[in-house]
């Protein structure tokens, strides 16, 4: 949702009462760990819990996929695409190589999926050791 498409207020549909538009600092925690976010949202006055609207929960998403990547090692969004344009692939040329489909990377890239244990596996393996790709090429 673009700035454009949102209001300053809304009216709670739960309490009636009205919110307003802001950010307030939330929480996320995983395994132990725990990161602050600036959550957009629509809050009543008090401290109650305020209703979140199109893509308010990215950051929260973002956030968590941090975590994860610094705890179990599954590789964030950012750091998929980074590892991808190193090796000079498409996301198409990276799925086909990796055995993953040809619209696996799409889907890593965006954080609509994770990639399986033996993908991040071989994903770092050729960021270590670009010159092995060679070997997948002609494989």
């Amino acid at each position: 949702m673009s700035d454009s498409d949102t209001t300053d207020t809304m009216i709670s549909p739960e309490t009636g009462v009205t919110l307003r538009r802001d950010v307030r600092p939330f929480r996320v925690a995983y395994k132990g760990q725990e990161a602050w976010v600036d959550l957009p949202g629509f809050y009543p006055e008090s401290d109650d819990e305020g209703l979140h609207v199109g893509d308010d929960m990215q950051v929260v998403d973002a956030a968590l996929r941090i975590l994860k990547e610094k705890i179990d090692g599954i590789p964030a969004p950012d750091t998929i695409r980074k590892f991808r344009r190193k090796l000079k692939l498409s996301q198409r040329e990276a799925g086909s190589l990796l055995k993953v489909g040809e619209s696996a990377f799409d889907k890593y890239e965006r954080g609509l999926a994770e990639p399986s244990g033996p993908t991040i596996q071989l994903m770092k393996l050729l960021d270590r050791h670009p010159g092995l790709l060679d070997e997948l090429k002609t494989g």
